[in-house]
């Protein structure tokens, strides 16, 4: 039930009809009373920058989740921004704060983390690979690191990519160690696949999978399929695996705590979804 008093947060973006947030937030709003909505709002890029500042004027605005094609774009629309935020060059969440400023963050990559150690694995002082130094890459990268890992390797087809990134990871935190220019994933505790390798049959795997050690914990970002050929490649070889929908939905609970609204877990945000 929408009422006057119904928060609104807005899903913003373009085009809307691959939306999946409402399916997911709206029921369990629903479920446990939570008085705010998820509406989608197809916003173009050229009209994007004014109606983010027009959307927060609204007396019920409560927050945005941002994504496709504005992610970037947002960085320099808001207030405040994340160091996470900062260093994936990227946001998809704005809040806005008592003052009246617009804060930013990022959770894609806070997804990932979040779903690794849900599976007992230990962050702090691992070596982790990232192959894939674009938006979703960036971001894993950015939680990884604030989770405290020890080393991380980055690898893109670009190379500037990734060197880039890796100079924004030192200066938010100059104690990390950072590898470019390999995606040899020997030696590594958590080895990330963090491009769109494994959504159209017949792509290549985004590495050699004979060189992963089987203690590693193998992650995909893909969601074309539960178990990509890169993940069934992965459990071959002995590997512990992590399906690209648990980045979606293990993010969820950190956006409702960054909106400030009742959070839950993974596991019940997928049980009440109408994902059909």
């Amino acid at each position: 039930m929408i009422t006057g008093t119904t928060r609104l947060i807005g899903h913003l973006g373009f085009p809307t009809e691959s939306f999946k947030a409402p399916l997911i937030y709206n029921p369990y709003f629903e479920r446990d009373g939570i008085d705010a909505v998820v509406v989608p709002m197809g916003c173009r890029s050229e009209d994007y920058p004014d109606f983010l500042k027009l959307f927060f004027r609204l007396s019920n605005a409560h927050g945005a989740l941002v994504t496709m094609p504005h992610k970037v774009t947002t960085t320099g629309l808001v207030d405040t921004l994340s160091p996470t935020a900062a260093i994936a060059g990227a946001c998809n969440a704005v809040r806005l704060e008592p003052d009246g400023r617009l804060a930013g963050d990022m959770f894609d990559g806070e997804g990932f983390v979040r779903g690794v150690l849900r599976k007992g694995r230990k962050l702090t002082g691992a070596r982790a690979l990232v192959v894939g130094a674009g938006g979703v890459g960036s971001a894993i990268a950015a939680s990884l690191a604030k989770a405290g890992v020890g080393e991380l390797g980055l690898f893109d087809t670009q190379g500037p990519a990734a060197e880039e990134l890796g100079r924004r990871l030192v200066a938010h935190y100059p104690a990390l160690r950072v590898t470019t220019g390999s995606s040899d994933p020997a030696g590594f505790d958590i080895v990330v696949n963090a491009t769109p390798l494994g959504m159209k049959p017949g792509d290549p795997l985004p590495l050699d999978v004979t060189r992963l050690p089987s203690s590693a914990l193998v992650g995909e970002v893909v969601m074309a399929q539960e178990i990509t050929p890169f993940l069934a490649a992965a459990r071959a070889r002995g590997c512990s695996v992590q399906v690209g929908t648990d980045m979606l939905f293990e993010q969820i609970p950190a956006y409702l705590e960054f909106f400030g609204l009742p959070t839950t877990t993974a596991e019940d945000l997928r049980a009440v979804a109408r994902l059909g």
